[in-house]
């Protein structure tokens, strides 16, 4: 079952989303990856969202650019916290998507990291997942400590 469910808008997202695998997986976290646009598949992306917690997802990460509307319309359907990842595309750079994504209305809370920031979604991921998860979270702590030895 995973525990972190990642969806992106496109799948020319995939790239830009590799770093993101690779952290998931070198802490051992399980993970799904769908493509679903808010925009162009809004059903099934509501279903990514509503199913996750039944399928034991405990946090969504949710990739996209330009308007990024992607993190707010998941965060809306599921009680889950969900952290948006802001990717750079189109004429701006990513500042449209982590725009969209850091205002969202007050009672939908969606976390954002830095635009590309693959690699510190899936950290911020594994951190809350690791509250629960003393194993985990001693893994984390290695990791902190490798960084700071450096």
């Amino acid at each position: 079952m995973p525990q972190v469910r990642v969806i992106l808008g496109s799948k020319s997202d995939l790239p830009a989303c590799e770093p993101l695998r690779q952290v998931l997986d070198e802490f051992g976290v399980e993970h799904d990856f769908h493509v679903s646009s808010a925009h162009r598949k809004p059903q099934s992306t509501v279903e990514l969202a509503q199913d996750a917690e039944k399928d034991g997802v405990q946090v969504i990460i949710a990739a996209a650019g330009m308007a990024a509307h992607l993190p707010g319309v998941l965060a809306s359907h599921t009680v889950l916290p969900v952290i948006g990842l802001p990717l750079a595309s189109g004429g701006l750079g990513g500042l449209d998507a982590l725009l969209a994504i850091v205002q969202m209305p007050p009672g939908v809370p969606v976390a954002s990291v830095a635009v590309g920031g693959a690699k510190n979604a899936a950290l911020l991921a594994v951190q809350i997942l690791a509250l629960q998860d003393s194993e985990l979270r001693e893994k984390f702590r290695a990791y902190k400590q490798q960084l700071a030895e450096g």
